[in-house]
């Protein structure tokens, strides 16, 4: 399992990230995002933490990415969010897309596909143009198995298949319990309609953009 998006205490998860990576290490991970919630009121305060523990937590076991998920920004301030992110040290940017399960600013998905992210986590109901716009911009779209998130899986998996945009799976991640294994992950991606060869290249994406970090 490779999954880019949980959350630690450092923001509203419960765990340190050494507890965290430990219980994802023995449950298979290869990999894990610690991206935890920023806005402009404490990403100075995250960031440099979040790499310090990415540094210390990655061993031969599992490889630790430091990164951030921009939650809730005004789609105005997403961009210069990013850039100070990305000169501080944060490898992995995620953006907190348009879930239907709660009141995200319209247009925040079109304003994060214009910036230098990776991620745009649980995108709701994204249209067909921002998924072409993700799919030009190399941006993963997120399917996950966050309850609530998840219910627009399904819509997730058909436009991205429609614009050629790639797809990850991640957890979203709060509590020990919301991690899962690599079989649990193919069985959301066979939920969300995907084909069996669909999911195992959601498999690879993530694989790939491991390697990229």
């Amino acid at each position: 399992m490779i999954d880019f998006h949980t959350h630690t205490l450092l923001s509203d998860g419960a765990l340190l990230p050494a507890e965290l990576v430990r219980r994802a290490a023995v449950i298979g991970y290869k990999g894990i995002g610690l991206a935890d919630h920023v806005d402009v009121s404490n990403i100075d305060f995250i960031v440099p933490r979040i790499v310090k523990a990415a540094k210390a937590l990655t061993s031969g076991k599992i490889k630790v990415v430091a990164g951030v998920e921009l939650t809730h920004v005004p789609p105005k301030d997403i961009a210069g969010l990013v850039k100070y992110a990305r000169y501080n040290g944060i490898k992995l940017i995620i953006v907190h897309g348009e879930t239907i399960a709660e009141p995200v600013i319209p247009g925040t998905n079109a304003a994060a596909l214009e910036c230098d992210i990776d991620i745009l986590a649980h995108p709701g109901l994204i249209t067909l143009k921002d998924a072409r716009t993700a799919a030009g911009h190399g941006i993963h779209l997120e399917i996950t198995a966050k309850k609530g998130h998840s219910l627009t899986n399904g819509h997730v998996a058909k436009i991205a298949t429609l614009s050629g945009a790639k797809l990850v799976i991640n957890t979203d991640s709060h509590e020990p319990g919301d991690l899962i294994t690599g079989e649990a992950a193919l069985s959301v991606l066979l939920g969300s309609g995907l084909t069996a060869a669909q999911a195992a290249g959601v498999l690879r994406n993530s694989a790939a953009l491991l390697r990229k970090f």
